[in-house]
């Protein structure tokens, strides 16, 4: 094991299987569930931008929202694909710079569209005739905005923290890029900065996670008090996928980086990952659409292809309006 330093020309990766098959499996099982996400996520982006009727705040988080979860997944799966493909473990020090700058954007960006879209759910419910004040155009655009600078800021942050470490080692515990198992590389102090800002974001994460529950224990309170049931089942298909997006990620996130290291091989540990950095942007198109009866409705049209041709022309020239 060579020692290297912050100038390394290249990291190892650790592969799912040393076995060509096992290898070629592995590729053919990344590639259905990233063409997956790709069609899902897609579709809920088109179907959003030429539905006239979904151009409303919850719909243009949600949108954003499909965008960040497409970036978030392209960053990580087609570079894995194409190393079992290749029979490699390599990635260049740019590539790997590369993922985790746009992992942590990605990823911050996320959690911080969550948390509006709960303060967007709790204004609609519990404050309905403030709602087009409060939730107007420019508002939902500056929002937007602070998630991309947010995601933009945090990824600055943790990328020149990460590499600028000595690292004495090249092998990365880890199927991607990851910052706490090139941490493990390092031979500087400067690992404790990185260390730091990592628990300080992870501190940040879990109030954005307090904030979302507190936001829908008002909601759900609110629901409550509606006396029709058509009404609160209304309110309700718009909250429980938002709530199930959070929760599964937040769950996926704690099963990986809460438990031991030292209770989980290698192996489990890939395992785990792929399924913390894929199963949430593959699940929130079908988790969305699934108790959506306006975006269910919004997908038949699509798919719809006689319809759909003869309504693209009104719809296409038109921004999407809040």
């Amino acid at each position: 094991m060579a020692n290297l330093t912050s100038l390394t020309s290249e990291f190892l990766l650790l592969e799912f299987s040393p076995v060509r098959e096992l290898q070629i499996l592995h590729s053919v099982v990344f590639l259905a569930l990233y063409l997956t996400t790709l069609i899902g996520n897609g579709f809920i982006i088109v179907a959003i931008v030429l539905d006239y009727r979904l151009h409303t705040p919850m719909y243009f988080f949600l949108m954003n929202l499909a965008v960040s979860d497409l970036g978030n997944i392209s960053v990580i799966v087609p570079k894995s694909m194409l190393n079992s493909l290749m029979n490699s473990r390599h990635i260049s020090y740019s590539e790997c710079v590369t993922q985790v700058f746009f992992f942590v954007f990605f990823m911050a960006s996320d959690f911080v569209l969550l948390t509006i879209m709960a303060h967007d759910r709790h204004v609609a419910i519990c404050n309905p005739l403030q709602y087009e004040i409060i939730m107007n155009k420019g508002a939902c655009t500056q929002m937007v905005i602070t998630v991309w600078i947010t995601g933009l800021l945090y990824a600055i942050i943790h990328t020149s923290g990460t590499f600028s470490m000595t690292f004495c080692s090249n092998r990365v515990d880890q199927f991607y890029c990851e910052i706490p198992k090139l941490l493990k590389l390092s031979c500087s102090d400067l690992y404790l900065v990185e260390m730091g800002l990592l628990v300080l974001s992870c501190t940040v994460v879990f109030g954005c996670f307090i904030f979302i529950i507190a936001t829908y224990v008002w909601i759900f309170t609110a629901v409550h008090r509606i006396p029709s049931v058509q009404g609160r089942h209304k309110a309700l298909s718009t909250c429980l996928p938002h709530l199930m997006v959070v929760s599964l990620i937040m769950f996926a996130g704690f099963f990986v980086y809460a438990r031991p290291p030292s209770n989980i091989s290698s192996e489990l540990d890939l395992v785990f990952s792929a399924i913390y950095t894929i199963l949430p942007p593959m699940l929130n198109p079908f988790i969305y659409s699934m108790r959506n009866k306006e975006i269910q409705a919004a997908l038949r049209k699509l798919l719809d292809l006689k319809h759909f041709s003869s309504t693209t022309p009104r719809f296409v020239p038109k921004l999407l309006g809040l």
